[in-house]
C-alpha cells in the first residue's frame, strides 16, 4: 500500500469513530441547561468505552499501517470499528449517546474533570 494512501486509511479509521462524531456541532435547540443532565453512570460507561477504544486502535492502527492493498485496510478497519461497536454496546451507549456526553463534557468544565479522573482510572 503507499505511504499516501497508508495514512490517509488510518487517518480515516481515526477520524471516523473518534474524532468525526465529536465534530458535530451541539443541537441548536437545546440549551446548554439542557445538557448537563448526564449521570455519574453514564460517566463511567463512556469512561470505559474510551479506554476501550483507545485500546482496540493501538491494537490495530499497526495492522491497519502494515495493510498489503485497500480492500485488506479496509477489512482490518472493519473489524476494529466492529470492536468498538462492541464496546459501546456492553456499555449500553450507542454512538450518538457517546457523542453526546462527550459534548456536554467539553462545554463543562468540571464534568469534563470528572470524565477524565474516570477515564484514567479506566486506564
Amino acid at each position: 500500500m503507499q505511504t499516501a494512501t497508508m495514512k490517509t486509511v488510518a487517518a480515516i479509521f481515526v477520524a471516523g469513530f473518534l474524532i468525526l462524531p465529536f465534530a458535530k456541532q451541539a443541537r441548536a435547540q437545546e440549551s446548554p441547561k439542557q445538557h448537563m443532565n448526564v449521570s455519574e453512570t453514564q460517566l463511567k460507561a463512556f469512561a470505559k468505552v474510551y479506554a476501550e477504544v483507545e485500546k482496540i486502535r493501538r491494537g490495530y492502527e499497526p495492522r491497519l499501517k502494515e495493510a498489503k492493498n485497500p480492500e485488506e485496510g479496509k477489512q482490518i478497519q472493519s473489524e476494529a470499528l466492529s470492536k468498538m461497536q462492541a464496546a459501546l454496546t456492553k456499555e449500553g451507549l450507542t454512538e450518538e449517546s457517546y457523542t453526546h456526553i462527550f459534548e456536554i463534557a467539553r462545554a463543562d468544565e468540571g464534568l469534563r474533570k470528572k470524565l477524565i479522573e474516570f477515564i484514567n482510572e479506566e486506564r
